[in-house]
Parts: structure tokens; sequence; C-alpha cells
């Protein structure tokens, strides 16, 4: 990936064993660039990261109110979750509301990331379903727009209402015309832009307000609830969860696959989006840690913090033996 700058440091011992390279852009409530490290006009898929732009005109349509959607269901549509008991059970009463079965989903069956529900699918011989899928809630947010649109079931084609909805949502809010798209792990379209456009949309989220158009507050609605439940958009043990609890639910992180990762930071009036051009989700962790910290939207002294700016590296008998950081000018003189 051209132009793509140094961001993390892996050491052993004394050594530089390794080095994660990226790009990342901090803009502010008017879309411009605050900061960049690499170069923000490159055109990136965002990847998950994109799922609150894809859930915009799951509210803007009317179709959330008129299915009754709760909070905890607007932060699913926006999750790639661990599937577990709480993701599951959410999704599935998701569908049974909708009037809608397994089968109606467009995303396939993914083995749970969660360890104590994939071992039960093991246990009682049952099925990995395709409410499993760490992209279900998004596609319940889909199933849901289709169903108030009363279009056709095939939800996630190009020239489907749902994406042309989302395309358009996509477009107006990164405040670029997308060069083209990629078909995402869950089968649905994931639309290109550049890093700058990307932070400009966080920003977008972190600066409305609920009295503004109705844009803005259906954005409010996305990132609230986003904050709010924090295990419902990732699950234990994952970074956005982390993150989140670790900012006292004051603002919204989201990962995407391929070491993408954006924030909102409503109280910062910021947006935050990272590529580490590798793809290793662990540069991005510990990109997007110091970057909270810099930003001064996350304690550096918490323990989440220092797990992931400072992250120890063990080897199979739980000896330290090196850590991950950012390199010298992303993380602040503390």
């Amino acid at each position: 990936m051209a132009n793509a700058v140094p961001l993390v440091e892996i050491w052993r011992g004394p050594f530089l064993e390794s080095v994660h390279a990226g790009h990342a852009v901090i803009c502010d409530d008017a879309g411009q660039i605050v900061e960049a490290w690499g170069d923000p006009e490159a055109v990136v898929l965002p990847r998950s990261s994109s799922k609150m732009l894809q859930a915009l005109p799951l509210i803007e349509s009317g179709a959330a109110d008129a299915a009754g959607l709760s909070r905890a269901q607007l932060a699913l549509a926006c999750a790639s979750h661990n599937g577990a008991e709480i993701h599951s059970n959410h999704v599935t009463a998701w569908l049974a509301d909708l009037g809608f079965s397994d089968a109606d989903f467009c995303c396939g069956p993914q083995e749970p990331r969660d360890i104590a529900a994939r071992d039960a699918l093991i246990r009682e011989g049952k099925p990995v379903c395709r409410y499993h899928n760490n992209c279900s809630g998004k596609h319940s947010g889909f199933l849901t727009l289709t169903k108030y649109l009363k279009a056709g079931p095939e939800y996630v084609a190009l020239d489907h209402p749902v994406q042309k909805a989302v395309k358009a949502a996509f477009e107006e809010v990164t405040q670029e015309d997308s060069p083209g798209y990629g078909i995402d792990g869950c089968s649905a379209p994931n639309f290109a832009a550049t890093m700058h456009g990307m932070a400009r949309a966080m920003a977008f989220f972190a600066a409305a307000t609920p009295d503004g158009d109705r844009r803005q507050a259906a954005a409010v609605r996305l990132r609230e609830a986003m904050a709010a439940y924090p295990e419902l958009v990732a699950g234990e043990g994952r970074a956005c969860t982390d993150f989140m609890r670790a900012m006292d639910h004051k603002g919204a992180v989201k990962t995407g696959a391929e070491g993408y990762f954006v924030a909102i930071l409503p109280e910062k009036k910021r947006g935050v989006a990272i590529k580490i051009a590798d793809g290793a989700t662990r540069g991005a962790q510990c990109v997007m840690a110091a970057l909270l910290v810099r930003l001064g939207a996350l304690d550096p002294a918490h323990p989440v913090a220092q797990a992931y700016i400072n992250a120890p590296i063990q080897n199979w008998d739980g000896l330290v033996t090196g850590r991950m950081r950012p390199v010298e000018g992303v993380l602040p003189p503390l």
C-alpha cells in the first residue's frame, strides 16, 4: 500500500522484530484534517468499520421506528459480534419479530467466535447457523429495511433498494463519490473511500446533534446505541468493547477486517480512521489506543490503554518475550 508509514513496532528483547505500517487520519467537526500519518488520500475498503454508515438508511427511512427497534437492536445493526448467546438471542428474536427465519439471511453460516457458544453447538450436535455470523445484526437491519420497502429478498444485490440507499448515504457522509466496491465477508457490497473520507464521516457522527436534521438525528441514535451497548457491538475480550467501556461509554469505536478501525468522539468532536497496510488487527488496535489517549478520550493510566499501547507478547509458557507499542510521534509524551 503506497505511502504507508510505520505506526507500530514489535520488540523481542532488545530487537525490533516487526513493524506495522499504515495510515491514520483525525478530522474535526468541519471535516478538516487535524492530524494525519501516511496518506489521507489512500483509497481503502473500510470493511465492517462502515456499518454505522450502512445503518443510516434503516433509521432515516422510518423502518427502525416502524419496527419498534430498541437501542440494543440499533447497536447490533452496527456490530461485528462474537456469536455469543447474548448476540444470538437478540438476533433470533429480531428475526422472529420480522416474520423471517435464518434462511432469509444472505450472510453465510459462521462458527461463533465465542468459545462457550461454539462448544455448546458441538456438544449438542447443532449446526452453525447464519445468525451466528458476526454480521447478522447488520443483516437484521437490512431485512428490516427490506420489509419496510416491500423489496425483494436479494437485499445484498448492488441494484437492490437497500444497497442503493446504503451507497447514497455512504457517499454523502464521506463527501466522496466511491470509486468502487468489494464484496464483504457477509456477501454485502463494501464501498471504498479515502482515509480522509472515512475520518470525515466519523467526525460527522461525532458532531451530529439530536435536534439537527434527520441524518444527524439518525447518527446520534446509532453512536449512542453503540456506546450504551459495547458488549453487543463486539463482545467480551474484544478491543471495541474494551475501549468503549474504558471511555465510560462516551464514544464509539468500531473495528473492520484487514486492519481497519474507526472512532467517533462526540465530546471532542473528532473522527478517527486507521488502516494497517498489512491487515494486522493487532496493529490497528495499538494505534487506536494511542490516538484515543492522544485525543484525551482515554486515560493513559487505564488498564485497557496499557494493555493495547504497551501490549506484552508472551510465549506458550507465559513468559513475556517482547512488547508491541506505537512508534514515536503517535503516542503523546506522558
